[in-house]
């Protein structure tokens, strides 16, 4: 299930977050941080890449906050931008050089730290049960997103093309294809390198407001 999902925030705060009420720009930080960094982490790979793109949405949100027409839009909102933070830094030459191929073990920099648990990936109706950490760092970053957003955030194929600036048949093939890799690779998973020493925290929502 998506972290935002578990989210909820008062639509009153909202309401003061789009007013530019500093309390509410630090209640919606420390409500939706963990799950904008859950994202980034698993799709980018680097704890460093990950905060990075964490605090640029939210000096996002905190930016463009008047824009927001619907409270209850909230989640979604900043669920898109945490997205197109993790998009831009995709298709950066940088990362691009560092993005291991399809089927590639990830290097112990880029293992995500976050919790390894025995979860079930529905792709297209298809069930893998899966170490999915680790599965997804066996794909390159685009398919990873790809996953993440329809299978985790659930996302439509339409909605993931537009995002990538592309059609829907776009998000069906990545689908299909990180499907096929991460089957592959269930069936000769590579050992894991040593687990990082621990997560650094998300810098605080002072230090963006």
């Amino acid at each position: 299930m998506s972290a935002f999902a578990a989210v909820e925030v008062d639509p009153a705060v909202a309401g003061q977050l789009i007013r530019g009420e500093r309390a509410a720009q630090e209640a919606v930080y420390r409500a939706y941080a963990d799950a904008v960094y859950t994202l980034a982490r698993r799709v980018l790979r680097d704890a460093g890449l990950a905060e990075e793109a964490t605090q640029d949405t939210f000096v996002n949100v905190i930016e463009q906050a008047h824009k927001l027409k619907d409270v209850d839009a909230l989640g979604g909102w900043i669920r898109r931008i945490a997205v197109n933070q993790c998009l831009m830094r995709l298709r950066s030459p940088w990362h691009r050089r560092q993005q291991p191929l399809v089927g590639d073990e990830p290097s112990a920099a880029a293992r995500d730290e976050l919790a390894r648990t025995g979860e079930t990936v529905a792709v297209d109706g298809i069930g893998l049960a899966l170490d999915v950490d680790r599965a997804l760092g066996s794909l390159p970053g685009t398919a990873r997103l790809v996953v993440w957003m329809h299978c985790v955030e659930g996302y439509t194929h339409r909605e993931i093309g537009k995002a990538f600036g592309r059609s829907a048949s776009f998000s069906k093939s990545q689908l299909a294809r990180a499907c096929q890799a991460m089957a592959a690779w269930q069936q000769n998973p590579q050992p894991s390198p040593p687990k990082e020493a621990g997560r650094r925290h998300v810098r605080a929502a002072t230090a963006i407001v």
